[in-house]
């Protein structure tokens, strides 16, 4: 994304960035500057969300003492990012990602607080109140890969996601084993130790709030639109909810675009979700439960680059095949692992692989997909759908593990990806 040469210096608008003109020459740095805040606030988010994630079902299990409701965990977690996407959207499309990243991160940290409340009282609403906020923290890591492909080149566009989505590993894989210490560390409060990681993601979410504040300057997205001249002449109904939805109803790549992202999610969270309660049935500790789920995060974010890199590379359309194939692959050896906790492990492996192909190939086609004006909306559409969807699937996964075991929740999660296949294969034809 550069200006056309002789063009005069592109000057940001909005109440959050002043007057800040970029040349460019300028530009280079100011891409690496904007990718290395997003890269240390992934590392503090992600470490935030899977120090609580880990342990989420199972602490909902203790306070509600019923496994059919343990899944409500889930559902909490995504419901929090599903309701906050679309004014986050609309916060962003208006003052920049500075704004709605600081917002969803502060929104985490108070919501952690309340989980831990809950978990003191012994109150599962309260508990699941605070789930949804804590949730909110997942909003600005979703986001912040939004963020990172606001200034990329188009050639490099899925990179730029890919290395934002990478850096959330060193935090994700950190968090779960990390959970047992964050428990011990409030056994003299009266902090059940399923609640202690709650009290370390709120002051982790913290952090991150402070550092997106103050570094974050200039705001990646204003920048964007000053340099593509759809600044500060911008029409507010350019930049609307409304139009955003109409930029997807308009582009069949970006349905395809929505539905990738929205199937590989909620195949993933259905999935992921219930596998500590179900470890726990074949006799797997907290210890354990950490290991599978460290190895399922860095699945989803180790290889990121890779699957951003493949993307730009081989185009969008293979990337989202290869989704396909790996959760399909992944709910198959999980679903069919009973008592091997290696196999189980596997599996997890497998499905954050796909999971990572999804998310990548399909927030980079979605960005390809729309006008500079309505991106910011459409992403957050598309983040609301994802999260809906995730949360409804989180909540059915408890019912259905309940109901009928582990091993059919992998099976139905699989049929998820139908539609997600239907439409890849309908864009390869077409292309053709």
């Amino acid at each position: 994304m550069t200006r056309t040469p002789g063009a005069p210096d592109a000057t940001l608008p909005g109440p959050l960035s002043g007057p800040a003109p970029v040349t460019d020459a300028e530009l280079p740095a100011l891409r690496r500057r904007v990718q290395a805040v997003l890269l240390a606030t992934q590392i503090l988010g992600g470490l935030g969300i899977a120090t609580g994630v880990a342990l989420a079902a199972v602490l909902a299990r203790d306070v509600s003492g019923s496994e059919a409701l343990s899944g409500l965990a889930s559902t909490a977690t995504v419901a929090g990012p599903a309701l906050l996407a679309m004014p986050l959207a609309a916060l962003m499309a208006s003052r920049g990602r500075r704004a709605g990243l600081v917002l969803a991160y502060l929104i985490g940290a108070v919501g952690a607080g309340v989980a831990v409340l809950g978990a003191v009282a012994e109150s599962f609403p309260l508990l699941l109140l605070g789930l949804v906020g804590f949730g909110a923290g997942s909003s600005a890591n979703l986001a912040a890969r939004f963020a990172a492909a606001d200034l990329a080149e188009p050639d490099r566009r899925a990179r730029a996601i890919s290395t934002v989505v990478w850096a959330t590993t060193i935090g994700a894989v950190l968090g779960p084993n990390i959970a047992a210490p964050a428990g011990k560390s409030v056994a003299g409060l009266g902090i059940p130790a399923t609640a202690g990681p709650f009290v370390w993601a709120a002051g982790v979410f913290v952090i991150a709030a402070v550092v997106v504040a103050v570094l974050l300057r200039p705001d990646p997205l204003l920048t964007a639109r000053a340099l593509d001249g759809t600044g500060a002449g911008e029409a507010a109904e350019e930049r609307s909810l409304r139009a955003g939805m109409r930029a997807v109803r308009e582009s069949p790549r970006a349905r395809l675009a929505v539905v990738t992202v929205t199937g590989s999610h909620t195949a993933m969270v259905s999935i992921m979700s219930m596998t500590p309660v179900a470890l726990t049935h074949h006799g797997a500790d907290i210890q354990l439960i950490g290991l599978v789920i460290s190895g399922h995060i860095a699945g989803m974010y180790a290889f990121s680059p890779l699957m951003g890199w493949l993307s730009d590379r081989l185009g969008r359309l293979s990337v989202i095949g290869l989704a396909v194939g790996l959760i399909g692959v992944a709910a198959l050896v999980a679903g069919t692992a009973g008592p091997s906790h290696g196999r189980t492990a596997l599996g997890l492996f497998i499905l954050g692989l796909g999971w990572s192909a999804g998310l990548v190939s399909g927030s980079a086609l979605l960005t390809d997909s729309v006008p500079q004006a309505a991106r910011a909306a459409v992403q957050g559409l598309s983040d609301f759908i994802m999260n809906t969807a995730a949360g409804v699937g989180g909540l059915a996964a408890g019912l259905i593990v309940a109901q009928a075991g582990y091993g059919p929740l992998n099976a139905i999660a699989a049929c998820l990806l139908l539609p997600m296949a239907a439409l890849a294969i309908r864009g390869s034809l077409r292309k053709a």
